[in-house]
């Protein structure tokens, strides 16, 4: 179900800095018509820190109720309070939502034994209410200043069966070949770096939730879908340049920039681009040929 290309949702907002469900609900049909796999809505690209409890269900209700069964989605159901990520897992049970893509918890830096309790309360919390809903968890030291390992990921994968994958951003190539290669039978591995994607596939990875398919969405499909080196070279000034600055601003200044969005607004804690990264980036979307040299 999680395979392929999942695009990690930017959540759009007015430029008063309030939510924009029409936009959303567009962007969300643009995404499905441009061909990704599914949809992660409520994840860091889009700002899940920064969005009101309502907020987040508004989100991922418009996600899934514009969705219509065409694409899966996997929503954002991540915290460092074990009590608050279990609520957010059983909210996309209620809301309709295909999965849960669940981050390890920042901040606290829980030891293996930790992490092995607060993915599996949830897992555990998910079963009783929906039997069988899987559950991604999801590795990016760089954002939790905690580097879930192999061995960790392996022992859950194992013992937890609705979990069913890993989402991998921690950049240790060792450590995600270890994965890949003593994983379980079905259990996904699935890039968080789109820089790393076409290795990953090479490897045996399922597939990638992407920040740039917000961009390029079907660019994105094709390129995992062929193994496409052509593409990914092409592409790779923004796979990287998506990161120019915390993440999502270049990506929601980018699709401003492009037309896609109207409003490019994030919310505090983040700002606005930077004067001179924005000109890196438009001369970045000028070199991909995503703007009229």
């Amino acid at each position: 179900m999680f395979r392929g290309v999942g695009t990690a949702l930017v959540t759009p907002f007015q430029s008063d800095g309030t939510l924009d469900e029409g936009a959303l609900a567009r962007f969300v049909d643009w995404q499905i018509d441009e061909g990704v796999n599914f949809l992660v809505p409520c994840g860091t690209t889009g700002e899940n820190p920064a969005l009101s409890a309502e907020e987040h269900r508004r989100v991922v209700e418009i996600t899934v109720q514009r969705a219509k069964g065409r694409v899966p989605v996997l929503a954002g159901a991540g915290n460092n309070n074990t009590a608050r990520a279990v609520e957010l897992a059983e909210l996309a049970i209620d809301l309709g939502a295909d999965g849960a893509l669940t981050i390890t918890p920042y901040y606290n830096k829980p030891t293996p034994d930790g992490l092995r309790r607060h993915f599996g309360a949830q897992a555990e919390a998910i079963e009783k209410k929906k039997s069988g809903f899987p559950m991604v968890m999801y590795n990016v030291p760089g954002r939790t200043g905690l580097n879930m390992t192999a061995e960790t990921t392996l022992r859950m994968a194992r013992e937890i069966p609705n979990i069913c994958g890993v989402k991998e951003a921690s950049g240790n190539m060792e450590q995600i070949l270890t994965i890949l290669r003593d994983r379980p039978e079905g259990f996904l591995v699935i890039s968080g770096d789109d820089a790393w994607t076409l290795p990953l596939l090479a490897m045996g990875g399922d597939g990638v939730v992407s920040v740039a398919s917000n961009e390029v969405p079907r660019l994105m499909r094709q390129m995992v879908d062929r193994r496409d080196l052509d593409i990914h070279n092409r592409l790779l000034p923004l796979l990287t340049g998506n990161f120019i600055e915390s993440s999502p601003i270049p990506v929601k200044t980018a699709l401003k920039m492009m037309g896609i969005l109207e409003s490019d607004t994030v919310r505090p804690p983040l700002a606005p681009i930077t004067d001179a990264n924005r000109k890196k980036l438009e001369a970045i979307l000028r070199e991909c040929g995503l703007l009229p040299s």
